[in-house]
């Protein structure tokens, strides 16, 4: 049965790459408009709402849980690091948040603790709610238990904290590597712009692998890992082209300081989280028409988004 599946798995995944490779713009233009046709800018505020509410409590109970383990100031400098992968040029005055709730640690109670976790599984709940409008064609055919729903959010985010503890360690282990150098050719050779290189690589990675996790969970049913990479590649190239162009605007041409004055911060962060949650919601829309592209079959235009359509009531026995 599992190879009759991964045959016809392997059809449709080679039936949707002649359509596209045959017509880039069409398919380009079928993500779009179903994109649309689902409210995806609509759906992309949502996530991005929830995700301005929600980083702050769970970097702070990432914060709190791993500095038991790894030693805060390093904590605090990965995460100041690779904060600007999601808020470019806003990741101090996060990050500093943060640090002065650590100071004051001692007023932590169990209370504060489920409030926070509350808070901090908001945003994956609106996310998965939100991946279900997407992927209507899969929700249509199976729905996920409630119990699953619940937990999953909160599943998730202690696999990222165990992710921010990962790269942390491997951070430190390349920063260290950066103060050395090889002699090589009669020459000092230093490691310093290797390393440099290597921290931004993993940052990359980790934000393909985090985005490739997020279709391959979040989704209703069982998506294949190969249309999760497609995703999830797709999503972190679109967002490190809009991340340096949101770098060099708000470092050269933006006057948002003049504007909103101490809401600045607020501001930039939910600007940037909305472009990612579009950019992240873009790339689930690729992975749903890329699946609708391969059930259509090649050279057929695949049919548009369908939307979730409420059984008739059945009409009333007329009585005699």
């Amino acid at each position: 049965m599992s190879r009759r599946r991964d045959w016809r798995a392997r059809l449709l995944d080679q039936r949707a790459n002649i359509y596209i490779l045959s017509h880039p713009l069409a398919f380009a233009l079928q993500v779009v408009k179903g994109f649309r046709a689902n409210q995806g800018l609509l759906l992309a505020g949502a996530v991005a709402y929830y995700a301005l509410l929600s980083i702050l409590p769970f970097l702070m109970l990432v914060v709190v849980v791993l500095s038991h383990f790894i030693d805060q100031a390093e904590l605090l400098e990965t995460l100041s690091r690779y904060l600007e992968l999601l808020v470019p040029g806003q990741s101090g005055p996060v990050v500093e948040e943060v640090a002065s709730f650590l100071e004051d640690r001692q007023i932590i109670t169990w209370v504060l603790v489920v409030t926070m976790l509350f808070f901090s599984s908001l945003a994956f709940t609106v996310l998965e709610n939100a991946m279900s409008v997407i992927f209507v064609h899969r929700v249509a055919v199976k729905r996920r238990h409630y119990a699953v729903s619940a937990l999953l959010p909160y599943c998730y985010i202690v696999a990222l904290g165990f992710g921010i503890m990962i790269v942390t360690l491997v951070a430190g282990a390349l920063q260290v590597m950066g103060t050395e150098s090889v002699w090589l050719f009669n020459y000092r050779w230093s490691l310093d712009g290797v390393s440099g290189a290597l921290l931004y690589l993993l940052g990359l990675l980790g934000e393909v692998m985090v985005l490739t996790s997020i279709y391959l969970v979040m989704p209703v049913g069982r998506l294949s890992l190969w249309h999760a990479t497609i995703g999830g590649v797709t999503a972190a190239l679109l967002w490190e082209l809009a991340r340096h162009v949101l770098v060099w605007y708000f470092s050269t041409l933006s006057q948002v300081n003049l504007v909103y004055g101490s809401m600045t911060t607020a501001i930039v962060v939910m600007f940037s989280l909305e472009i990612a949650a579009t950019l992240l919601l873009l790339g689930a829309q690729v992975i749903a028409e890329y699946e609708r592209v391969g059930q259509a079959g090649s050279g057929v235009q695949p049919a548009e988004p369908v939307e979730p359509v409420e059984p008739a009531t059945p009409p009333l026995a007329r009585r005699d």
